[in-house]
């Protein structure tokens, strides 16, 4: 149990997905204006995680290792990954239409989300069984959703600051983020 502990908590904070990583940078820098936008699309993500990546590992050890395709791995991930996402945006636009508008274009860019593709392919390449990938599935999104809610929230507060015009937008936002990098890799002492 400790080390399942340890490897989401090590997920989320140490080696956070955007800010270690840096996968995710597009929705990062373009759902980060409004807090709410960020939640719905943490959500939206870690749905999309965890129910790509169970599907995925089902797949991959139930069929593609028993017929011996391995090597179809990427086009399938790819293909699950895109019918999964489809039906998160139809769910969304059907019942919370302003949810489905401020997201915009980038609730479906979350079938190009290289997050998505990751995790599902890092929990068969780590060789993690269903319990470790369960945990990875739902930790790697939960810390996207963690910095991305974090960072809209700075973001908001940074619209009314009195910022230099030159840095207004996207390049304080970047100067933030690399701070929040720099504060969560601090964390690395912990795990």
């Amino acid at each position: 149990m400790g080390e399942i502990l340890t490897m989401a908590l090590a997920a989320i904070l140490i080696n956070n997905v955007v800010l270690s990583k840096f996968l995710g940078v597009c929705p990062f820098l373009g759902v980060s204006k409004n807090s709410k936008s960020a939640i719905g699309m943490g959500l939206a993500v870690i749905f999309v995680i965890f129910g790509a990546s169970l599907i995925t590992y089902f797949l991959y050890y139930g069929v593609l290792v028993y017929f011996h395709i391995e090597y179809m791995r990427l086009i399938t991930f790819i293909l699950v990954i895109a019918a999964f996402v489809q039906f998160v945006e139809m769910f969304i636009k059907k019942y919370s239409a302003s949810l489905y508008k401020s997201l915009g274009i980038y609730l479906p860019l979350i079938t190009t989300n290289c997050v998505v593709l990751f995790v599902a392919q890092d929990n068969i390449t780590q060789g993690y069984n269903l319990i470790e990938t369960i945990t990875n599935s739902i930790a790697v999104p939960a810390g996207f959703m963690l910095v991305l809610y974090l960072f809209s929230c700075i973001r908001e507060r940074l619209d009314s600051a009195d910022t230099p015009e030159s840095f207004k937008g996207n390049p304080i936002a970047l100067v933030v983020a690399g701070l929040m990098a720099l504060a969560f890799s601090g964390l690395a002492g912990i795990v």
